[in-house]
């Protein structure tokens, strides 16, 4: 399986490197990053020892297209994509939160409701609901950025102002910018027969002081999807909804003894299941995006990024 998991490029003028969970990130004369999309698959904040095929070109093209379809309500750091697993944009200082939107009783929170919880990051969640139940308005639970390896922590806003994390004026921004985007891509996925259950963006701010949408967007990394035919029939007779995100992942390592909790053992995954995980994730772009998937040249993937992005730098 052709897939790409580690990377090791060199640039022109590169002045730094960082990997985060599924991107490497190059630092390009301290103006420009350059972001590759691998195939390495995370989940409870742990990545998986196999690369699962195209997945990152699959994160890397519903990021862009999603980008593009939002950039006239919120500007984004997006300059170019020089190959199907890069994007190439502004350098940006990033807000050390996720903002984290839910429209849904889903994933997290049920979990937390589950346990009795009504308040999530200092936000109520109203009685008597079930789960993947709508909420009557969106809610934003943010959470703190771990750093590679650490699980993101839920936190409220008081705590984020009263750290001192964000200021109040750049946080109002934060939260109205999350909201716009919530709505249009409720909006996107509605037109494509699916619910956007909740997902998270992050933002960061350019050097000459604009906040802007950065990394990835309305994928099925950082968002739930339900399918919106039977959603309500389903709720009714109280079975699992149908989705589309990678919570099929987490629930395969749940039922295999896995939360990414110590002490517990990451199952093996057989080269059988890589490829279904693949096809999910082909079946995803396809549904999120409208667009039949193409295969990029996998047969010398890391050559073919090297190429693309020395020749998109000249």
């Amino acid at each position: 399986m052709n897939t790409i998991i580690e990377t090791n490029f060199n640039f022109p003028n590169q002045k730094s490197f960082y990997k985060g969970k599924v991107r490497a990130v190059y630092n390009i004369n301290d103006e420009q990053l350059v972001m590759v999309a691998t195939d390495r698959l995370s989940a409870f904040d742990v990545v998986m020892p196999k690369g699962i095929p195209y997945k990152g070109q699959i994160l890397n093209q519903i990021a862009t297209k999603m980008m593009e379809e939002t950039e006239d309500i919120v500007p984004n750091w997006l300059q170019a994509t020089p190959d199907p697993n890069v994007a190439v944009g502004e350098l940006c200082e990033p807000f050390k939160v996720e903002m984290v939107i839910r429209g849904y009783m889903s994933g997290h929170a049920a979990r937390e409701y589950k346990l009795g919880k009504r308040v999530l990051c200092g936000v109520a969640m109203p009685e008597g609901i079930k789960e993947n139940d709508r909420f009557p308005e969106p809610i934003i639970t943010p959470a703190t950025k771990a750093e590679m390896g650490d699980h993101d922590e839920d936190i409220s806003r008081e705590d984020i102002l009263k750290k001192g994390i964000v200021s109040e004026a750049d946080y109002m921004i934060l939260e109205d910018y999350t909201r716009k985007l919530f709505q249009r891509g409720t909006e996107i996925a509605a037109n494509r027969g699916l619910i956007l259950v909740d997902t998270k963006y992050e933002f960061g701010k350019t050097k000459d002081g604009r906040i802007v949408l950065i990394d990835e967007i309305h994928t099925p990394d950082s968002s739930r999807y339900f399918y919106a035919e039977g959603y309500q029939e389903r709720q009714d007779r109280g079975e699992a909804q149908k989705q589309l995100s990678k919570e099929f992942v987490r629930q395969w390592l749940i039922s295999n003894g896995f939360q990414g909790l110590e002490g517990q053992t990451l199952p093996e995954m057989s080269n059988a299941y890589v490829q279904s995980v693949s096809e999910r994730y082909i079946e995803l772009f396809e549904q999120i995006t409208g667009e039949t998937f193409v295969k990029a040249d996998v047969s010398d993937i890391h050559n073919r990024i090297e190429t693309n992005v020395l020749n998109y730098l000249q």
